[in-house]
């Protein structure tokens, strides 16, 4: 499987986010994403994950099921936690799971692969920022998608759940996933780095 962007262009508000730009990951690759804020990390990844519409170019998975757009065979994780705060815990993800559809895994099994099997019954109101972000990656293995698409996803994990995410990734990488993330810091994975400049 690979999946690759040939000559994109991205324009928000009237500005020009950034032109002519490609990018290739295979399966059992990491990609991540460099640059300052404003250089477009964010938008690339939108763009990836069909959220925003590019100005130019295409994007494509070969290997990937050909009835499926590319965005319906990838998990977004940006950087606000798509939680409902009334819903439990278990309640969170088994509506994502759900709402995906495709091929599933058991709630109660992803919560506990990110340590939040504790925690089921608990309404994601009372969450500790740490703990939402826990949940929203438990969203990425309850129903599986083979391209990741992670917008700082260790942001707000204390050392504890960065290691735990760092497993989680690597085995997505193992069972032949791609994983491209918009980063400020190490992942803790082998990565290509595709560094963006501001107006690239």
């Amino acid at each position: 499987m690979r999946l690759s962007g040939q000559n994109l262009r991205c324009v928000r508000g009237g500005r020009e986010v950034f032109s002519g730009l490609g990018f290739a990951a295979s399966s059992g690759e990491a990609l991540a994403i460099t640059g300052p804020n404003g250089s477009g990390k964010t938008s690339l990844l939108r763009v990836i994950a069909g959220l925003l519409v590019p100005s130019d170019g295409s994007i494509t998975l070969d290997g990937g099921e050909a009835e499926l757009t590319v965005a319906e065979q990838a998990h977004y994780l940006g950087h606000r936690d798509a939680l409902k705060p009334g819903l439990s815990v278990l309640e969170n993800l088994s509506f994502w799971r759900d709402f995906l559809g495709g091929e599933s895994d058991d709630a109660g099994r992803c919560l506990a692969s990110v340590g939040l099997d504790h925690a089921t019954h608990l309404p994601a109101a009372y969450l500790s920022a740490g703990q939402r972000r826990r949940l929203s990656i438990a969203r990425l293995l309850v129903a599986r998608r083979p391209v990741w698409l992670l917008d700082e996803p260790t942001s707000a994990l204390d050392t504890k759940g960065q290691d735990l995410f760092v497993t989680l990734m690597r085995d997505h990488l193992a069972g032949g996933g791609i994983l491209i993330a918009a980063t400020h810091t190490p992942l803790g994975i082998d990565v290509r780095e595709m560094r963006m400049g501001a107006g690239s």
